[in-house]
């Protein structure tokens, strides 16, 4: 008979061969996920998030659009690094929508919580108050949510845009003007005066004389005002029958609302903000109808892998129903363009990273400049030398019979746009 001390040897033997293939198949089948590279680790984005205070409805659906960015990267295999797979993870504290508290988060991310990357708060305002601490510790920051052109005239290397910047808003519209033909377009540029619409109004003005058309009448009117009557007799007696400007919700709705009611007959308008909303048309009715406006996203984009090869560009990212599906099946609502353009923020950050094949942030922010990516976002790519976004342009809806459609540009577009706007000229 077998000693027991045999039998014992052949029992551990037997244990440690099946340990041993139990180990090599969990590896085999980690590997398997991961492409047969090597698993690196984690990769931390570092985030400031506005919770509370004058941003929390942006800031909320900002974190959410982050979020989900971050789950679809680590579903798909997260991030190959120098043929090693990392996966994702958000670093974020509440910046409570107040510049003062900025510096201090963004120092303890970088420090305490030694992210890799940074993306920028929500808002031009709080992106000012980050971008200095970012340069200061030589770490890349990518602006979701800070259009304004002023944040990369700064000289900051280390800082890049994932947005369309402020002076193209309306660019896409002037776009769609001189694409008509009519030697007879004459503009009024009537907008709030605050920083935002005016750096957007510059731009729209740099378009329009870029696009050999007439402007006849320019207005900034006060933030809160809501009689438009004077303003619109004055651009009326110019000859203007082309509308573009605002600044936000409740002034556009009052302009473009005494624009109807005063009987100006316009061929075109084009209006920031408040025509991307529903209840711009539950305000206005028919007056709503031929009425046009800018925006980063739009729930119908026609972006997709087709549309990226036949431009010729890598396409990153879920496909826009996914986005949407992605966004309702965690958070249970619907996502705008904050959420949207922050999604776009971590795809273009991770996607740096992987090109650059380093955590490294020089080679980061060498390989941002160097990237030209189709997202259901829009295309993505900035200027390398200064970080300002060139290629992404504003999708531009014009409400049509009561439903709002995309017609511009065409590789997103649901719609031909209505040109003249018949409700507005044939009256």
């Amino acid at each position: 008979m077998r000693s027991r001390l045999a039998i014992a040897t052949s029992t551990l033997v037997v244990l440690i061969i099946i340990i041993l293939a139990i180990i090599g198949g969990a590896v085999w089948y980690f590997m398997s996920l991961q492409g047969g590279a090597q698993y690196g680790g984690v990769i931390k984005i570092g985030v400031t998030v506005s919770l509370k205070g004058k941003f929390q409805h942006e800031g909320d659906l900002a974190l959410k659009g982050m979020q989900v960015a971050v789950k679809w990267i680590n579903d798909h295999g997260g991030v190959n690094v120098g043929g090693k797979k990392y996966n994702v993870t958000l670093v974020y504290y509440d910046d409570e929508s107040s510049p003062d508290r900025v510096p201090e988060l963004y120092s303890k991310l970088i420090e305490e919580d030694k992210v890799d990357i940074l993306l920028a708060p929500y808002s031009s305002t709080l992106t000012k108050a980050a971008a200095p601490v970012a340069e200061q510790f030589k770490k890349v920051i990518v602006s979701h949510g800070g259009a304004s052109d002023s944040i990369f005239q700064q000289g900051y290397k280390y800082a890049v845009q994932a947005l369309t910047p402020a002076t193209k808003y309306l660019k896409s519209i002037v776009t769609l003007l001189k694409e008509q033909n009519d030697p007879d377009i004459k503009i009024a540029l009537i907008y709030e005066n605050t920083a935002f619409s005016s750096t957007v109004a510059k731009g729209a003005k740099a378009a329009i004389q870029e696009a050999g058309l007439n402007l006849v009448y320019e207005f900034a009117y006060e933030k809160g005002t809501q009689d438009f009557a004077s303003v619109i007799e004055e651009a009326k007696a110019a000859g203007a029958n082309v509308l573009l400007g605002g600044g936000h919700f409740q002034d556009g709705v009052a302009l473009t609302q005494q624009a109807w009611q005063l009987g100006w007959k316009l061929k075109a308008i084009g209006i920031l903000v408040a025509p991307t909303l529903p209840d711009f048309y539950q305000k206005l009715g028919d007056a709503a109808n031929g009425v046009m406006a800018p925006a980063q996203w739009e729930y119908g984009v026609k972006y997709s892998p087709d549309v990226a090869k036949n431009l010729g560009v890598e396409w990153y990212g879920p496909t826009n129903d996914e986005y949407i599906e992605m966004f309702r099946d965690m958070f249970g609502g619907e996502p705008d363009y904050h959420a949207a353009e922050a999604t776009a923020a971590v795809l273009f950050a991770v996607k740096a990273i992987e090109k650059a094949g380093s955590l490294d942030s020089d080679a980061i922010r060498a390989a941002a400049g160097q990237l030209d990516i189709l997202t259901f976002f829009g295309r993505l790519k900035i200027d390398p030398q200064t970080g300002l976004q060139i290629a992404h342009e504003m999708v531009v809806i014009q409400w049509q019979n009561g439903e709002k459609k995309i017609i511009y540009p065409e590789a997103a577009a649901q719609a031909s746009p209505i040109y003249p706007a018949t409700n507005w000229w044939q009256r």
